[in-house]
């Protein structure tokens, strides 16, 4: 990288809550936020936005005749994008970029506009205008009044990372100085559920199921288990949001001080290599020149898959060798976000930059760590093989 790129305000909601003070407090409790429920016409896990946080999604929604027709994809957006502009101290009229993505997009109102067609034969007027993709960037920059680029884009799970990614370009250009980025899913639907589930990768551990070495907790998601025999992804709705600026800002939360990003070629169509090839070639482009073993911790993708867990795991072995840097996730405790994960990751990172903490998981046995946290490694991958590394520094 050219210089470094400055995150000045980060907001997320999710079940972890709604502010990074919330965000860390949920890290700090043994317990997830997953949730035994119903949708559609069967009971799964899922982790849901605390009811005060639905209660705001509820309001935005009715706050405006044009957004009641919006899905919660983009509710979810608008609602952490504002607060993340009000963090950011960014002037109304500023000239900033939009650049936020997911990987279903307004899935609810997709399914439900389609039930409606096979029973009338007809479709909604506003069908296809609150189901597009550029749905979500378009209304928020609506809303923010941003009279910079506004982009939409998926690709899937490593969606919220490659919006920086591309922000991090822009910034570079010199085109513009502010770039807002995120990701935002709203993936609880009975049509997306039915996907994973016909992909054998979703949870199916039963209410009052032990799980092996847990203790009293019931883990539904048992991401970084290596030892674990059965999937357990489980989704989760949310959206997060971060202010990128050019250069070193004195009111950073943290540095991205590298960028790596990899496609592999794939034998499947939503697998990739028992060692990961694409994070192997994505990691190392985010060392750049630096020494691996300046690398304090790694916020992995993991999504609570056999394969995927361990492939990340056989990747990360690879590139740092036998410096293995201090391992940790959050899928385990908020489920799969989708296009939303990324950036919760980062959030995870800054966190744990900004308290000097090493956010442990259940399941991975490693060394307890007291180094000093100078730089944090975040990964994310999608279907296709599509991996992203960013390189954070407080």
């Amino acid at each position: 990288m050219e210089q470094p790129i400055s995150i000045t305000a980060l907001s997320s909601i999710s079940a972890l809550g709604s502010s990074m003070v919330e965000v860390w407090n949920s890290y700090q409790e043994g317990n997830h936020k997953l949730t035994h429920t119903c949708i559609g016409d069967q009971k799964v896990w899922a982790s849901y936005l605390p009811k005060p946080l639905k209660a705001e999604v509820t309001a935005l929604k009715q706050s405006d005749s044009k957004y009641e027709q919006l899905d919660d994809s983009v509710l979810f957006a608008l609602l952490a994008a504002r607060r993340v502009i009000e963090q950011s101290g960014w002037d109304a009229i500023a000239n900033f970029g939009v650049n936020i993505g997911s990987s279903r997009g307004a899935t609810g109102l997709f399914e439900k506009y389609h039930e409606d067609f096979l029973k009338v034969g007809k479709s909604s007027t506003l069908s296809s205008p609150t189901t597009t993709l550029g749905n979500i960037s378009s209304w928020v920059a609506h809303d923010l009044k941003s009279k910079g680029p506004d982009i939409s884009h998926s690709i899937t799970c490593s969606t919220a990372l490659h919006a920086v990614l591309n922000a991090v370009a822009w910034l570079q250009s010199g085109l513009t100085d502010k770039f807002l980025v995120g990701g935002s899913e709203a993936p609880l639907t009975p049509f997306t559920i039915s996907q994973m589930q016909a992909l054998k990768i979703y949870s199916k551990m039963s209410p009052g199921a032990q799980s092996r070495g847990a203790g009293k907790i019931q883990y539904p998601s048992r991401a970084m288990d290596l030892e674990k025999k059965q999937n357990s992804m489980v989704l989760g709705e949310g959206a997060a949001m971060a202010c990128l600026e050019k250069g070193k800002q004195a009111n950073a939360l943290g540095y991205i001080i590298g960028i790596g990003y990899a496609t592999e070629l794939l034998q499947h169509n939503v697998s990739i290599s028992t060692d990961a090839q694409c994070f192997q070639d994505s990691m190392k482009m985010a060392l750049g020149e630096l020494d691996p073993s300046e690398v304090d911790a790694v916020v992995m993708h993991a999504p609570g898959t056999v394969k995927g867990d361990l492939s990340e795991f056989k990747a990360i072995e690879k590139v740092f060798c036998n410096k293995t840097p201090f391992l940790t996730t959050n899928k385990w405790k908020v489920g799969h976000t989708f296009g939303a994960s990324g950036l919760l990751s980062v959030e995870m990172a800054l966190l744990m930059l900004q308290h000097q903490t090493y956010i442990t998981t259940p399941f991975f046995n490693q060394e307890q760590r007291s180094k000093t946290i100078k730089n944090v490694m975040v990964n994310a991958v999608g279907f296709g093989g599509n991996a992203v590394s960013i390189l954070l520094s407080k």
